[in-house]
């Protein structure tokens, strides 16, 4: 996949894509269906599939102090993007020269002129331009204007819920992931890489691979069984394990992160890209009387996290 984020620069093969359009904050199965329609229509026009989506999200762009959102990074959405077999994602840079484009402006300027696009793929709900001042009937308009097709895709859903990012959100942070898993079509995954932390659980005989969290939405506090992809390195592969998600109340106030213990796993991660995906919440954090207590307590949450993910299909 190639990624674009400067169109000055951009080689003659970039474009003329079949692209669906939008934020793709976790890629859920809504995003999917909107991608498998320009995938279609990449096929039969004999072009590149790809995505157009903004960095920084718009909604950090107009509302920076605003708590933390996003379901995952640029980085883990490129990824994946990429497996879903996406060829070209236009990664437009979001500052104030393409907040001020009007609804035509960026038809013309952006989808026709810079990217000379020949389909371009929507949700219902999309709106565009200058104060969110154009909707799909106006795409619509500006595309048999400006030379390029425009499809409309419905919202998906199902008996229990449309398939929004703001309803993962909400799954997440109830502590719920399985739910929030049957909107995304895959469990819900925090990637970064991972940092020294205190070692703690090291001397607690569970050493753990560390990873920001911030600028993430924050799922629910407390331990997760989890599957853990280490993306690079020479220990790159698949792996299960326990992970704690929060503040560590055991050991005073701290800046919330992610602390995972791989099972069965010798090596050093440090500097590694990791991936971490949350399974099932296990129980939330708590201070123990002692370290001995909370040992025990680990033994326990590892001896669950491994039943639970031995059963998986």
């Amino acid at each position: 996949m190639r990624i674009i984020r400067d169109t000055s620069f951009m080689a003659p093969e970039d474009g003329g894509a079949s692209v669906a359009i939008g934020n793709f904050d976790g890629v859920h199965l809504g995003h999917q269906a909107v991608i498998d329609i320009a995938r279609a229509k990449a096929t039969s026009l004999n072009c590149p599939l790809g995505v157009m989506t903004f960095e920084p999200h718009p909604r950090q762009f107009f509302a920076p102090d605003a708590p933390p959102f996003r379901l995952m990074n640029a980085q883990a959405r490129a990824h994946r993007l990429e497996k879903l077999g996406v060829e070209r994602l236009y990664e437009l840079n979001f500052g104030g020269a393409l907040a001020e484009l009007s609804a035509e402006e960026f038809a013309r300027d952006i989808i026709s002129g810079a990217l000379g696009l020949r389909h371009v793929v929507v949700g219902a709900d999309f709106c565009f331009g200058k104060g969110r001042s154009g909707n799909v009937e106006d795409l619509q308009r500006f595309g048999a204007e400006f030379g390029f097709e425009v499809t409309v895709a419905e919202l998906v859903k199902d008996a229990k819920s449309e398939f929004s990012s703001t309803n993962i959100r909400q799954a997440l942070s109830d502590g719920r992931p399985g739910d929030a898993a049957r909107m995304l079509g895959h469990w819900h995954r925090m990637e970064g890489e991972v940092i020294r932390g205190d070692q703690r659980g090291r001397d607690l005989g569970f050493p753990t691979a560390n990873m920001s969290i911030d600028g993430l939405h924050l799922p629910k506090f407390g331990v997760y069984a989890v599957e853990v992809d280490v993306i690079d390195g020479p220990h790159a592969g698949q792996y299960h394990g326990a992970a704690s998600m929060g503040v560590r109340p055991m050991f005073g106030e701290n800046l919330p992160n992610l602390e995972t213990f791989i099972f069965d796993f010798q090596g050093d991660l440090y500097g590694s890209n990791i991936s971490v995906a949350l399974v099932e919440y296990l129980r939330p954090e708590e201070k123990f009387d002692s370290l001995d207590a909370l040992i025990a307590q680990m033994d326990a949450d590892c001896t669950r996290a491994r039943d639970i993910l031995k059963a998986l299909p």
